[in-house]
C-alpha cells in the first residue's frame, strides 16, 4: 500500500542533478495540510518544477553543448517535457475526478528521464 501524494512532495528525475518540489493547485479541492495530488498534475513548470540541470543526451540542448564540448557530457539546465499523466495512480481513490497519486506512481520524460516521489510528505494516509 502506498501513500497519498500532496503539495511539496519532493521528486528526482532519473536524469536531473537535483531534487523539486511537487507544485499541487488548490483545484483539486481536496486538502490535508496541503492538498493531494492526482494523476494528472503533470504539468511541466506548473508541476513539476526543473530539476537543476539535465544529463540526457536526448534533451537537444545537452547533446549540442555536448558536441561543442568534443564528446565530454555537458549538463544544460533541466526544463521537463512530460509525455503523459503519472502511471498508475491510484483509480479506487478519485481526486478531483481523476484517480489519486500514490508515492509508486512514475512520470516520463520525453527526454528519456523517469521522475519519482522520493519523499510524498503525507505519510498518514494510505492508499492502494
Amino acid at each position: 500500500m502506498g501513500f497519498a501524494v500532496c503539495g511539496g512532495a519532493q521528486m528526482m528525475c532519473s536524469f536531473g542533478m537535483a531534487p523539486s518540489a511537487l507544485s499541487v493547485l488548490p483545484q483539486n479541492k481536496t486538502l490535508t495540510s496541503a492538498p493531494i495530488a492526482n494523476i494528472m498534475d503533470n504539468k511541466p513548470i506548473v508541476n513539476i518544477p526543473p530539476f537543476g540541470m539535465c544529463t540526457s543526451l536526448a534533451n537537444p540542448t545537452v547533446a549540442s553543448a555536448t558536441s561543442a564540448a568534443l564528446g565530454v557530457l555537458t549538463p544544460m539546465p533541466c526544463v521537463p517535457v512530460t509525455t503523459g499523466p503519472w502511471a498508475p495512480g491510484c483509480p479506487s481513490v478519485m481526486i478531483a475526478g481523476n484517480p489519486a497519486l500514490n508515492n509508486t506512481s512514475k512520470l516520463m520524460c520525453a527526454y528519456g528521464g523517469v521522475i519519482q516521489i522520493t519523499n510524498p510528505m503525507a505519510t498518514t494516509i494510505q492508499i492502494p
